[in-house]
């Protein structure tokens, strides 16, 4: 039975992510990688818009209040690690600014986008 239950969970996050990557793509952003493992911590969204990357966490629930309230500051750092991670990896992007996103998705609704979410040191 938990089996099910995680993968139910894993079937939702991956569809969030798919709708949120659609989302921004809507609003002018260039996906440049969904899902990425690194050594430090996954990234679920890498998007760029201008001379802007955004490392965006995407979050599923019920209801929109839970999912914008779902990234404890542990989350948070995890994320911060892995982007600094990536952004080592890509210097053709060393001249872009970067930021923290996050996109809310309740069922039945439009994502919700939240810009620079989260900043280091904001624990």
């Amino acid at each position: 039975m938990a089996e099910a239950a995680r993968q139910r969970a894993e079937r939702r996050g991956r569809t969030g992510e798919t709708l949120a990557a659609f989302w921004l793509r809507l609003k002018g952003y260039r996906i440049l990688a969904t899902r990425l493992r690194t050594p430090v911590g996954e990234i679920d969204l890498i998007a760029s818009k201008g001379r802007i990357i955004a490392f965006v966490e995407v979050k599923v629930r019920a209801r929109r209040d839970h999912a914008l309230g779902a990234v404890a500051p542990t989350g948070w750092q995890r994320i911060s690690r892995a982007a600094d991670f990536s952004m080592a990896r890509r210097p053709q992007y060393a001249d872009h600014g970067w930021r923290h996103d996050l996109i809310a998705v309740q069922p039945w609704h439009l994502p919700v986008h939240v810009r620079d979410a989260w900043r280091p040191g904001m624990e």
